[in-house]
Parts: C-alpha cells; sequence; structure tokens
C-alpha cells in the first residue's frame, strides 16, 4: 500500500478497484471452482490445468510459474535483513554490517545462504512446523493493517478532519505518472502483483478438513477483503502522508518506502497530539520498529510457504519419470529431496550475486527483469484452461461460482486481457524511455522458461510417454 501511493498517489485506488473487478474477484472464483473440483488432487494447479486441458500444457504453465519462485527467494532472502535492522535499530543499517572483513554485500549474502539453509532444514520437518510459522506471519500483517487505520483515523482527528495529500483520484502526485498514459496502463499489473498469490493456495486444498464447503469460501471472501483493504489502506497513507513534504526526491524509493511511510505515521501522531519534536521523531523510529518486525514476521511465513508450496505442486502434479534421481519422493507431506536442491539452486545464485562483482550483479538485474513478466502470464494459462474445465461434464463441480457457460467465457477473455494488457505495457514502458534491454530480456524470460519446460516434457515424452500410450492400447 506505501509502495502504490509512492508511485500513484490516490490515483492508485480506481486501479486497484479496477484490477479487482476485472481479474483478482474473477480469477478467485476459478481458483475456488479449480480447487473444490480437484479437492483430492495434490498436484494443485499442475492437476487442474493437466485434467482440464491436458499434462504438457499444465507442465509448462506450472513451470514458468514455479520459476519466478527462485528469484522471489533470492530476493527476500538478502532483503529480509531490511525489515530485521528495522524492527532493531528502528533504521535500516544492513548497508554498513560486515562480517570476517567482507563488504556488506557479500556479508548480505552469507545471511541469505545461512538462511535459506535454516528455512530448508525447518520446512523439510513436515507441515506443522510450517503452519505455525505462517500463521504468526498472518498475525503479523493484521496487526500492521489495522496500525495503519487506527493510526491514520487518529491523525484525521488530531489534525481536525484535514488530510495531509490533497484527494485527487485521477492525477499521480509522482511526476513518472503525469502525462504519461504508458505509465499508467504499466502500473495496472503492479496492482495485479499485489493481488497475486492465490493459486498458491491450490496445493493446500487437500489441508482442508471439508474442501467442497471450506475452500471456496476461503477464497471468495480473503478476495472480497483484500480488494476492499487495498482501496482503504492506500487511502489511508495519505491522511498522514504529504507526497511532496515526505516521498519526493531522494527521500523514498521502492525499497524503503514502507518504512519511510509507517515512521512518519509516527511522526504525525506525535505532532498532531501536540508532542516535541524530539518525542515525535522517537515515536516514529518505534513505529518503525514495530513495522519491521511485522515485515520480517510477515516474508517469514511468505517464505516457509513458498519454499516448498510451488514446488510440492509441480512435483505432485507432474509424472515422477521427468524428474532425475529421488527429486520426486514425498517425506512427512513435503518434497524433501526437490526442496534441498532448490535451495542448492538459490544458494549458488546468491552467491554468485554477493561474490562474482558488477558483472553478476547486472546479470542478475536482467535475470529478474526476465521473471517479472513471467510471474503473471501463468495465471493466463489458468484462465484459459478454465474454459476447458467448464466445458468437461465429466469434472464434478461441487462448487460452481459461473452458472452458465457464456458468463464463465465472459469472466476467462475479461481475465486474460487484463493480464495480457498489463503485461504488454508492462513490457513496452522501459523500452519507451530507451531501456530496450529490459524489454527484450521481460520477453525473452517466459520465452525461456517455456522452452527449458517444454524440452523436460519433450524428453519425458520421447522416453515414456508414448511406452505409455503402447501399454494402454
Amino acid at each position: 500500500m506505501p509502495r502504490s501511493f509512492y508511485l500513484m498517489g490516490y490515483a492508485a485506488i480506481p486501479w486497484y478497484i479496477l484490477s479487482a473487478i476485472t481479474f483478482f474477484i474473477p480469477f478467485a472464483f476459478m481458483m475456488a471452482e479449480y480447487g473444490a473440483a480437484f479437492k483430492n488432487e495434490k498436484g494443485g494447479i499442475f492437476s487442474w490445468m493437466e485434467k482440464s486441458v491436458g499434462p504438457r500444457y499444465a507442465f509448462m504453465a506450472t513451470f514458468m510459474w514455479y520459476s519466478s519462485n527462485i528469484i522471489w527467494m533470492v530476493n527476500v532472502s538478502s532483503g529480509i535483513w531490511v525489515p530485521f535492522s528495522n524492527a532493531i535499530f528502528g533504521v535500516d543499517k544492513s548497508k554498513t554490517w560486515s562480517l570476517f572483513g567482507l563488504a556488506p554485500s557479500q556479508t548480505l549474502g552469507i545471511l541469505a545462504i545461512l538462511w535459506i539453509l535454516f528455512v530448508t532444514y525447518t520446512s523439510s520437518k513436515g507441515m506443522d512446523k510450517i503452519k505455525k510459522i505462517t500463521a504468526v506471519g498472518g498475525t503479523a500483517v493484521a496487526a500492521l493493517n489495522i496500525v495503519l487505520i487506527v493510526g491514520a483515523i487518529l491523525v484525521f482527528i488530531g489534525n481536525g478532519g484535514q488530510l495531509q495529500q490533497p484527494m485527487s483520484f485521477t492525477t499521480s502526485p509522482n511526476p513518472k505518472y503525469v502525462g504519461s498514459m504508458i505509465a499508467t496502463f504499466s502500473f495496472l499489473v503492479f496492482a495485479i502483483f499485489a493481488y497475486g498469490g492465490i493459486e498458491v493456495v491450490g496445493g493446500l486444498v487437500d489441508q482442508a478438513e471439508n474442501p467442497e464447503r471450506d475452500f471456496p469460501k476461503g477464497i471468495t471472501s480473503a478476495a472480497i477483503v483484500i480488494a476492499i483493504g487495498y482501496a482503504i489502506g492506500i487511502f489511508c497513507v495519505g491522511v498522514f502522508t504529504n507526497w511532496q513534504a515526505v516521498l519526493s526526491g531522494d527521500k523514498a524509493h521502492m525499497g524503503n518506502v514502507g518504512y519511510v511511510v509507517m515512521n512518519n505515521l509516527g511522526y504525525q501522531l506525535g505532532t498532531a497530539f501536540g508532542a516535541s519534536q524530539a518525542v515525535a521523531t522517537s515515536m516514529g523510529n518505534w513505529v518503525a520498529r514495530f513495522v519491521g518486525l511485522s515485515m520480517l514476521l510477515a516474508l517469514t511465513g511468505a517464505f516457509f510457504t513458498l519454499s516448498y508450496a510451488p514446488l510440492k505442486q509441480l512435483i505432485e502434479g507432474a509424472p515422477k519419470e521427468i524428474w532425475p534421481g529421488k527429486m520426486s519422493e514425498i517425506k512427512d507431506g513435503m518434497p524433501v529431496n526437490a526442496m534441498w536442491v532448490q535451495g542448492i539452486i538459490v544458494i549458488v545464485i546468491i552467491a554468485l550475486v554477493s561474490f562474482g562483482g558488477d558483472e553478476v550483479a547486472k546479470f542478475f538485474e536482467i535475470l529478474v527483469a526476465m521473471t517479472n513478466v513471467a510471474m503473471t502470464i501463468p495465471y493466463m494459462f489458468l484462465s484459459i484452461a478454465f474454459i476447458s474445465f467448464k466445458r468437461k461434464k465429466e469434472i464434478e463441480k461441487p462448487f460452481v461460482a459461473f452458472k452458465s457457460e457464456s458468463f464463465s467465457l465472459i469472466a476467462t477473455i475479461i481475465v486474460t486481457f487484463t493480464v495480457g494488457f498489463a503485461n504488454f505495457f508492462t513490457i513496452i514502458e522501459p523500452a519507451m524511455n530507451g531501456d530496450v534491454k529490459t524489454t527484450v530480456f521481460s520477453i525473452a524470460g517466459p520465452i525461456i522458461f517455456a522452452l527449458i519446460a517444454f524440452v523436460m516434457y519433450a524428453n519425458y515424452d520421447r522416453k515414456y510417454g508414448r511406452n505409455k500410450k503402447n501399454n494402454a492400447a
């Protein structure tokens, strides 16, 4: 929410409402229908697409979706130390840390590697431990949202009903988005990213006590609450934050804006009720500490879930023969061997980025650009597969959100168009500003991931697929 306000101000709210109506809520209904129909399937979105369209289609889409999570883990394992520092010191001191005389970037790399080892080891011990950690993370996010909303109300009252940021739902205070429709349209994909992740829950349908009843109800209510919550939260930021005074120039950036905004909340609370400058500043630092702790817990919960859920869906859904060695083995409900392989891959990338010098760091920036678009394209695969899912009468559907085939077709077209439209402008926006390389690699990302998946599946099909077809015949 602070990042959205930083980019677009109040003007972010209509885009969040638009993306909720055209993407998140109908997409969540689709996920609910899939989940209820395939409640006994452990392969998550792979199983959904495999039974709706076919195994090759399912593997390519799921592999692209899974690949983006690898880069997410690399980013967060290094970035999680920013909220850690804020939680302890009230400010980000991670850029000054040094272990054994190493540079700060190398120190953060070592800490990130230790974090990956810790998460992989803990996660491999079973679902029960992960449930406890993710529950704490969810509570932390809820508490952070309460602080934001209640704090904004108190500042509003203390300032006599005055908003710190003048209200405008059509014009961004950020110069980058003034007079540029391409930049404004590219913000739509930011909103879609913010809503992303609900498909990850698909791998947990088999964990619900009453999946036909509870899974659709949970996803539907979550979609509505999240959509409304984003709009309210972004508005609340403007209640206590003046964009020009707090966020302009080099005062804030995408990496620290959440802490800058919430530090400002503490400061504004103090000044609104007559506290001295020193006391108001101290209040800001303590709010920043709380934000750091909450984000640390929230990211920890998300990290533990994403360390196994996408991989579990891919492993359990895809044919076992497609994986080398014992990677497909499941122990205590977890793909333990595959998780350790995944951990090693993430550690290697972290080491290359941290110790490889500027050239490798630049390579990683390109790798991130390649992954950004690939992260949402699988949503298009899922929505397109929904057409075939609805048409297959042999699939039992205990929960139906879209009552008619024509209604589900319209929803599919809207969701697919929204994601495609957002990605198109995200891809071309860098090139329009002279950064052709980022545009090229944004296109290359999904193509490369799709090719890797295609080669893996073609190799499997050549070795095993035809034999199975002959035996079936």
